[in-house]
């Protein structure tokens, strides 16, 4: 089994189910955005207020390249990351690419009371987030070599059905 990139609209699950796969798999499971702000010595808000978001969709983009090299991971991607051409063509050369999709009033329920959601800063609202993810589905949806729908299961089901999605995909000539 090759990297699992897994993507999606934020709090879909990305970050849980990329642990319990590491966990289930007994893989290195890489969280993009910590990975980058440990790299540049700032959090995510900070990197975008600094530097601006072209410089961190950039560093993205450089850090998905890396991981061609090395051992099978588990990947969990910013929200961002499959709208760049380039980064979708990273993912696909080194792995299979997962979205994790959630309706808009659950993603609401689970961003509620976090602050290091950047393009959320004051609309944190179910027509607002319901919009962007439909912004962003087109290009979501185009990157994926499977779906699963997080919005009525628990982590170690959608683990479950990732894998098996991915078995069955792998197995498929």
């Amino acid at each position: 089994m090759k990297n699992l990139f897994l993507i999606g609209f934020m709090g879909a699950g990305k970050t849980s189910v990329s642990a319990g796969l590491g966990r289930m798999l007994g893989r290195e499971v890489v969280e993009m955005d910590e990975r980058i702000a440990a790299q540049e010595g700032m959090s995510i808000p900070e990197l975008f207020a600094q530097k601006g978001e072209p410089y961190f969709r950039a560093c993205e983009t450089a850090l998905l390249k890396s991981f061609a090299q090395g051992a099978p991971r588990i990947v969990s991607c910013g929200g961002g990351v499959p709208l760049r051409e380039e980064n979708v063509a990273a993912m696909r050369e080194s792995g299979t690419v997962v979205l994790l999709t959630a309706a808009p009033e659950v993603i609401l329920e689970r961003v509620r009371d976090s602050d290091e959601r950047p393009l959320l800063q004051g609309h944190k609202d179910v027509p607002y987030i319901a919009a962007l993810m439909e912004q962003r589905r087109p290009k979501y949806e185009a990157a994926a070599d499977i779906t699963v729908d997080t919005s009525q299961l628990n982590i170690e089901e959608v683990c479950r059905q990732v894998l098996r999605q991915v078995s069955k995909r792998d197995k498929e000539p």
